[in-house]
């Protein structure tokens, strides 16, 4: 292992984070001022970015989103309940905040598919994920064995659900006992396994 071992120990432990602090001070400034979807040169975090299949190399790209925190934004019923039966608070969206982000960044740059997606900073009211973004129709991306294979699939992984971040909201982490209403799809079973 080399570097990346050691970037990753950074995030992991709360002891490395006050190590981090005056870093992700500073960060924080530059974040608050962007737009909400970026195009950022290197990625934040490499070790993660790395995981998921990220290459400093053409046909890759990385979009930094900066998105809401907290639960869902839920009007207020304005008559005909007991306050106890008003349902604003405490619910939440059918799917995460990462996987809005890694739509929202294919909204914008519709001509890539998205790899991946990765947690950057919070603070109170916003979330930042950086985005992992392959154009498909790139000469180095088509001529590469190890990510072809995003050539040929269906086009939208993020709106389907095909992320990593959105395989983990459909319940498609798991296999066996206690996924039966997993597969083939939450919808398929009327939305009994969550």
């Amino acid at each position: 292992m080399g570097y990346l071992k050691y970037v990753r120990k950074l995030y992991s432990d709360s002891k490395s984070m006050k190590e981090l602090a005056p870093v992700l001070a500073e960060r924080k400034k530059t974040l608050r001022g962007e737009p909400p979807i970026v195009r950022v040169q290197h990625p934040t975090r490499p070790d993660r970015a790395r995981q998921y299949g990220y290459r400093a190399k053409q046909g890759y790209a990385i979009a930094r989103v900066k998105i809401r925190a907290g639960g869902l934004r839920k009007k207020r019923p304005s008559r005909g309940r007991k306050p106890a039966g008003m349902g604003i608070n405490k619910i939440t969206a059918g799917k995460s905040i990462q996987r809005m982000a890694e739509e929202r960044a294919a909204k914008k740059y519709t001509n890539m598919e998205v790899l991946a997606s990765y947690w950057v900073y919070k603070d109170g009211k916003t979330h930042w994920y950086e985005v992992i973004m392959i154009d498909p129709s790139h000469p180095a991306i088509k001529s590469d064995k190890k990510i072809n294979w995003i050539t040929k699939a269906t086009p939208g992984r993020a709106v389907r659900g095909k992320t990593p971040a959105g395989k983990k909201g459909r319940g498609q982490r798991k296999k066996g006992m206690g996924t039966e209403k997993n597969r083939p799809s939450l919808g398929a079973n009327q939305r009994r396994a969550k």
